[in-house]
């Protein structure tokens, strides 16, 4: 499993030219699911996700995670970050978990951030999207 975990001040995701979801203050996640990605390890991810202290405090450090401003979560699925790009100049998706099973687990991961009371939002399994952020800072970084 890869997360790719943005910091930002708001988020949204369209699909058909039409808003499918928005968020404020909080964390952009794009899920690659990989072969031999488990529950557990959805769990594992949820957990540092949320606790991940990358909103400043009142010093200005990353001393806060996402529970502790109240943030939002846009969670979308990104077969992609599965890619290996080391041989040549076309990416192998060898890594990837077959789509029944990652959607599962993508599901799965939406379900786990749900319950540290997260306000979440979703893209669409599998589905073309149109992705626009504000990166605050810019943040980013790569689990």
């Amino acid at each position: 499993m890869k997360l790719l975990i943005q910091r930002v001040k708001n988020a949204s995701v369209t699909i058909d030219n039409k808003l499918y979801s928005a968020i404020n203050q909080g964390m952009l996640v794009f899920v690659g699911i990989e072969k031999g990605d488990t529950i557990e390890i959805i769990e594992k991810y949820a957990k540092k996700a949320v606790n991940l202290r990358v909103f400043p405090d009142e010093n200005g450090k990353m001393n806060r995670s996402l529970v502790d401003v109240n943030g939002e979560m846009l969670i979308v699925s990104q077969f992609t970050l599965c890619g290996d790009c080391r041989k040549g100049t076309r990416p192998s998706f060898d890594n990837s978990a077959p789509s029944d099973t990652a959607n599962m687990l993508y599901e799965a991961f939406i379900s786990e951030i749900q319950k540290y009371q997260i306000k979440t939002q979703t893209g669409k399994f599998g589905a073309m999207m149109d992705v626009e952020l504000i990166n605050d800072g810019p943040v980013t970084f790569m689990i």
